[in-house]
């Protein structure tokens, strides 16, 4: 079955046209009986999607409610018939698009539905109606028209919403923006591991997770893998308020990292020790959880979930915002090649054990720079091209992609940091050997595949490109050069870095991490840590590797406007912080310059 035949068929993703008004709302009876309300349920909330300037993605989850007549009926409820209203008007009374849908079981109860025909920058309100139950009411807009000049987006990004850390206070604080036009997920919307022996504290809203089929690491932690364990993910990340109201105030458009299948990721390979095991069936299983759940427009991107390969599902993609901004979204785990250096053969350098150990320490954190070189130099020759994040075909798409762009802006949906990360302890001589590259599962691990994405910008002389970037659970800010050496390398691009929403802090994982080397009392304190990395790094212009929140954007002809939104950490009491906003930070990246203007903002 080809995938335009499956998506018409499978009832997975519905697309229906807009009609113009057909009138008076469409809400269930008054006089209707009382026994019949209550019979369904949307418990995961509604969501909108991939917004552009004629259509929009609606998606909800409907299921029979506990306890009520037909759940216990000598039968199991398969599919359940509801539909959806779209409306120009918050009371539904001019309703543009009324579309028949069904939430099957196969699909855990999910629908997507792709509304086109409609106008540009144009607001919608949006419900599903199951009976006589209904959902909350979801509000989106469209983008402006592709090809119309136009002055002004506004957006925000957010990324590692770890369900059993902290707390998710800072997705109140983003709801509440009132002139967001939509908000960016640059991936980790969930954490595919449970448990384990890290103590970070968590908000008592968020009870520890139990998985039906979870898999045991040495350390105890537990780890999804099959299908109903990424489900239970999902259904339970987004039973949390702050993160329904999100998706209920805004589209999103979101990608994917590691955590919505594994922890530093690539292809089919969990990581979790050197062996780096090919679990294809477990990659299948994070893949339609992930497109079951996320307001995805199928219809423009790919999946066909009966295909035995793990590559069943392409999702990068990118989106049109009139003539000011061009957002370009890339998959950096489904493509990439393995980490340059292999975990094996550090392991067996030092009597490690090959298999069973982890030497993620010295393979993909904390690398000698000499040592990522020759193990770059072997892989080159061993696949005849350099090894890759975005694989040859997708490096092809972004290259096509940015060079055709006629936008102002270029806005880059990366997962993974371009900001360079290099360390040297005070007095070491500087040279590769002495030098160590913190983070090889970002781009700096792919150091040769980043100098030829880079210099091709410079090349083609495309301006105005920013990278909005997650993962790292840090506030950063940096230019990033085609070579890295300040004194030989040209400034192409801005990287942006949001901290995470939730995730325990980059400060956090380098403290514990150097504690008991020489570096350690580089990271005594989180000052001490950003004042080492800005100094080891001085294309950084900005760095906050102790700190939460999310990531605001204004976008104008003149200029591009980041503003970081710092939240406070967890009461004492394991509550949320009610006034949750800590501090922010103006950053300002002028037109036709690759420089930024940073500016500390009162809270």
């Amino acid at each position: 079955m080809d995938r335009r035949s499956f998506l018409k068929s499978s009832a997975f993703f519905t697309i229906a046209a807009a009609t113009g008004a057909r009138g008076a709302s469409s809400r269930p009876s008054s006089s209707a009986s009382a026994m019949r309300k209550g019979l369904y349920q949307f418990a995961q909330g509604v969501a909108s999607g991939d917004p552009r300037d004629s259509s929009m993605v609606f998606w909800t989850r409907c299921v029979a409610a506990p306890g009520d007549a037909q759940h216990h009926a000598k039968r199991v409820v398969r599919t359940i018939p509801l539909r959806l209203e779209v409306s120009t008007q918050p009371d539904f009374s001019a309703i543009v698009a009324n579309v028949p849908l069904r939430a099957l079981a196969t699909y855990d109860f999910t629908v997507r539905a792709k509304v086109t025909a409609l106008s540009p920058n144009t607001t919608y309100h949006y419900r599903f109606i199951a009976g006589d139950d209904m959902s909350a009411n979801g509000v989106a807009r469209t983008a402006p028209n592709a090809n119309e000049a136009n002055g002004r987006i506004r957006f925000a990004w957010l990324n590692c919403q770890d369900w059993g850390v902290n707390h998710w206070q800072a997705m109140t604080l983003l709801a509440e923006e009132s002139d967001l036009d939509f908000v960016v997920h640059v991936g980790d919307y969930i954490y595919e591991t449970v448990g384990g022996p890290r103590t970070d504290a968590v908000e008592t809203a968020h009870p520890a997770l139990q998985l039906p089929d979870a898999k045991r690491l040495a350390d105890g932690t537990l780890y999804a893998s099959s299908l109903d364990d990424y489900r239970t993910l999902y259904r339970t990340y987004r039973g949390d308020p702050r993160l329904q109201t999100l998706h209920q105030r805004l589209p999103m458009i979101a990608i994917w990292d590691d955590h919505e299948f594994s922890d530093d990721c690539w292809q089919d390979h969990q990581v979790y020790t050197n062996e780096e095991k090919q679990v294809t069936q477990r990659r299948r299983n994070a893949n339609r959880a992930w497109a079951e759940y996320m307001p995805v427009d199928w219809g423009d991107v790919h999946f066909e979930p009966d295909n035995p390969s793990f590559t069943n599902i392409r999702i990068y993609r990118d989106f049109r915002f009139g003539m000011l901004m061009h957002l370009v979204m890339t998959d950096e785990r489904l493509y990439r090649d393995d980490h340059v250096v292999s975990e094996a053969a550090i392991a067996r350098a030092h009597g490690h054990d090959p298999i069973h150990g982890n030497d993620a320490a010295g393979s993909r954190y904390f690398v000698k720079q000499d040592v990522l070189q020759r193990f770059e130099t072997w892989d080159t020759e061993h696949f005849g091209r350099t090894p890759s994040i975005l694989g040859p075909e997708q490096t092809q798409w972004w290259k096509d992609t940015m060079k055709s762009s006629p936008a102002v802006w270029k806005v880059w949906g990366n997962e993974v940091m371009l900001n360079r990360l290099w360390a040297l302890m005070p007095g070491a001589p500087k040279t590769p050997a002495a030098r160590l590259v913190i983070d090889c599962d970002s781009w700096d691990g792919y150091p040769a595949h980043k100098h030829d994405l880079l210099s091709w910008l410079k090349e083609q002389g495309i301006h105005n490109v920013v990278a909005i970037t997650g993962d790292l659970h840090a506030f950063q800010c940096g230019v990033v050069r085609d070579d890295p050496d300040p004194e030989k390398g040209t400034p192409v691009i801005v990287d942006f870095v949001c901290a995470g929403i939730s995730s325990s802090s980059f400060y956090s994982y380098v403290k514990d991490g150097w504690s008991g080397t020489p570096f350690a009392p580089l990271a005594s304190t989180p000052a001490k840590l950003d004042t080492f990395l800005s100094t080891n790094n001085p294309d950084l212009c900005h760095a906050d590797h102790d700190a939460h929140g999310y990531a605001s954007v204004t976008v104008t002809p003149e200029r591009l406007v980041v503003v970081f939104n710092k939240v406070k950490p967890l009461n004492p009491d394991r509550t949320a912080p009610t006034d949750a906003l800590l501090d922010r930070t103006r950053l300002t990246v002028p037109r036709d310059a690759v420089e930024v203007h940073v500016e500390r903002l009162s809270s």
